[in-house]
């Protein structure tokens, strides 16, 4: 079962991938809303929607917004990923990571005056562990503190998205009454995850999770930022094959 990637924006998303990402969402999350989903898609600026090649069936999506700051006089862009999900079966498939990869190098190459940072928040220790797989240097972190400068951006980026729910001080979003949340069973962290000094950090760091309430990270994209496993895979075969639409 091989996903395709495709990069679209959400007005070119026909209404049947609209009903299977929410669906897809809704599968994995508890208290999912469809119109607040709606909303937060509209939101976006990009999706990258995962097919299986096998049946053209919905299998994953993750949507990103262009955030642009500016933070003692430095122009900062911010990648904000939104609702991001692969289904189950398909934990194992590289295609969101060499998709969002072409992104990256796009972002990258588009803005080559300024600082771009990929910032996400997260609710699971999966999504948390994406960092330290691609990046070299990404915070918050367990062996480092944070930049005061890094501090700042996510506070910039925070303050527009979730103005009410961000403690800046604990660097979370909080869950609010109708936050969705991962299902029983899917971000369960047993001891054995527990030993991986990045899980153990991410649960110390954000003792809610499975409330709801989501970490903020941030990682500079630059190439000397990317961590040897990123080299590895966009110097791939599978990168260069990697089926993506126009960004």
């Amino acid at each position: 079962m091989t996903l395709a990637a495709r990069i679209l924006r959400p007005s070119q998303l026909a209404s049947s991938d609209r009903d299977a990402m929410f669906a897809l969402m809704d599968r994995h999350y508890e208290n999912m809303i469809r119109a607040r989903f709606e909303t937060d898609l509209s939101e976006k600026d990009w999706v990258i929607l995962l097919i299986d090649e096998a049946t053209s069936e919905v299998c994953g999506f993750s949507t990103q917004a262009l955030i642009s700051l500016n933070i003692d006089e430095r122009p900062i862009r911010c990648v904000f990923s939104g609702d991001t999900i692969v289904d189950r079966d398909h934990w194992g498939s590289s295609a969101l990571a060499l998709a969002f990869g072409k992104l990256a190098l796009h972002w990258i190459e588009t803005y080559p005056g300024d600082e771009v940072y990929w910032c996400l928040i997260s609710k699971g220790f999966r999504t948390y562990r994406v960092l330290p797989v691609y990046f070299r240097d990404f915070h918050p972190r367990y062996d480092a503190e944070m930049p005061a400068d890094l501090r700042a951006i996510i506070a910039g980026v925070a303050e527009i998205k979730f103005p009410d729910r961000f403690d800046q001080q604990k660097g979370l979003v909080k869950a609010s009454s109708n936050s969705d949340r991962l299902r029983p069973g899917l971000g369960e962290i047993t001891p054995e995850r527990r030993q991986d000094p990045h899980v153990s950090f991410f649960v110390a760091k954000n003792p809610g999770h499975a409330e709801g309430d989501e970490l903020c990270c941030i990682a500079r994209m630059t190439p000397e930022n990317f961590s040897a496993a990123a080299q590895r895979m966009i110097q791939s075969s599978a990168f260069a094959r990697q089926r993506v639409g126009s960004c």
